[in-house]
């Protein structure tokens, strides 16, 4: 299963999500890769301590079919948990690929590499619709939306999901939303709660039983390289990022 963490507005905890639920899968007995396509590598520098040491970054491997995706994969801190690194050369791709006649399925050709090696891929999205994000909707067999309980959560979602639409009529038929996952929740305040009903009322049982609430330890635990289940266990972020990982193998049927 290859799951695409992906919503173009930013500071929605897709970064966090992407690391968490992959470190969640991994520490429940998973192999899983985590793919960083986005130039700021958030993911990478999050859980990976010598990534200056590789030589190459996933740029590389997408660009020159010479430097293959396994040159660019490194061991995260988590245990059975893997990274393909980003550095800031992914700002190049875009530019790079327009105008390639296979532009938007070079993501999903490097993949083919490592079939069959995990039982999970997840793909950390740059918080744009380019051609970058693009690859991932076309390489990913299913989507994890982040969407923060704040009022202006749902601005944008329309050209989310139309250019879901346009991705499944033209590249990638079988493109399926795994899930919708509210970040970033205070339900201390009423208006946290009106959001989460307007969310449910556009996606319905795509969104998540499980709603992950704002934490200064999910915040922090990148500055250490670590994922929220060593950095602080017994929190109420690793409890729920445990239970969203619950809930996707559950709906993987894995």
């Amino acid at each position: 299963m290859i799951i695409a963490v992906t919503n173009q507005k930013g500071g929605v905890g897709k970064t966090t999500t992407a690391v968490n639920v992959s470190a969640a899968l991994a520490f429940k007995g998973k192999k899983v890769l985590l793919v960083d396509t986005d130039s700021q590598g958030h993911s990478t520098k999050s859980i990976v301590v010598d990534h200056e040491k590789c030589e190459h970054s996933l740029y590389d491997a997408l660009m020159n079919p010479a430097v293959p995706l396994s040159s660019v994969v490194m061991k995260s801190t988590v245990p059975g948990l893997d990274i393909a690194i980003s550095r800031i050369a992914m700002a190049k791709l875009e530019p790079s690929l327009l105008g390639q006649i296979d532009g938007h399925f070079r993501l999903k050709e490097v993949l083919q590499q490592v079939k069959g090696k995990y039982d999970f891929v997840l793909i950390d999205t740059p918080p744009t619709l380019g051609l970058i994000t693009l690859n991932s909707l076309v390489a990913a067999t299913h989507l994890l939306i982040p969407i923060q309980s704040s009022f202006l959560c749902l601005e944008g979602t329309d050209d989310l999901l139309e250019t879901i639409d346009k991705v499944r009529k033209v590249a990638n038929p079988g493109l399926q939303i795994l899930g919708v996952l509210i970040t970033l929740h205070d339900n201390r305040t009423n208006i946290a709660k009106d959001v989460v009903d307007r969310i449910v009322h556009v996606f319905g049982e795509k969104v998540f039983k499980t709603t992950i609430s704002k934490s200064v330890k999910l915040e922090e635990s990148p500055a250490y390289k670590e994922s929220i289940f060593t950095f602080a266990a017994s929190s109420i972020g690793a409890n729920q990022y445990r239970n969203v990982a619950e809930e996707i193998l559950e709906r993987a049927k894995i």
